[in-house]
């Protein structure tokens, strides 16, 4: 997302819960990994991370669904969209599927993940594959690199 506006704003496919997003993108993801293959009955799910303190749902009530353990999926109860998921020991990140903002146009995944989960015919736009997750120790260089490429 090379120019974001300030504030952007997005919802559920029925419109029943809607949120705002008033910070820059902190990173954004394609995930292979079967779990989001099965949540979105895609090939992968695109999100964007962002602070949380930037994020808040403005209507609606979101339920908790998925496996509903340490990480924490967040769905319209009525349309049953995932709407965002919260990391465990990431309470200063969200991770909002992408293609819920009103305006997608300039998405693109910056890194991808679980690349050893693929299905052998999705391909993204991603800068970086991992075939996991990043280990943490490369995330401080991955938010500097995508924050320079999004100024």
């Amino acid at each position: 997302m090379t120019s974001e506006p300030t504030v952007q704003e997005g919802g559920c496919r029925c419109g029943r819960v809607r949120f705002r997003i008033s910070a820059k993108a902190l990173i954004t993801s394609a995930c292979h990994c079967t779990g989001c293959q099965r949540m979105t009955a895609s090939a992968f799910s695109l999100s964007t991370f962002y602070p949380t303190n930037g994020f808040e749902v403005t209507m609606g009530e979101p339920a908790i669904g998925g496996l509903h353990g340490a990480l924490r999926h967040f769905f319209c109860p009525h349309c049953m969209s995932w709407m965002f998921t919260r990391p465990p020991a990431m309470d200063e990140m969200v991770n909002v599927r992408s293609t819920l903002l009103d305006d997608v146009r300039s998405y693109h995944p910056f890194i991808e993940t679980y690349t050893s989960e693929r299905l052998p015919w999705a391909r993204t736009p991603a800068v970086h594959s991992f075939e996991r997750f990043p280990v943490p120790e490369q995330f401080p260089a991955l938010l500097a690199e995508f924050a320079s490429r999004s100024d």
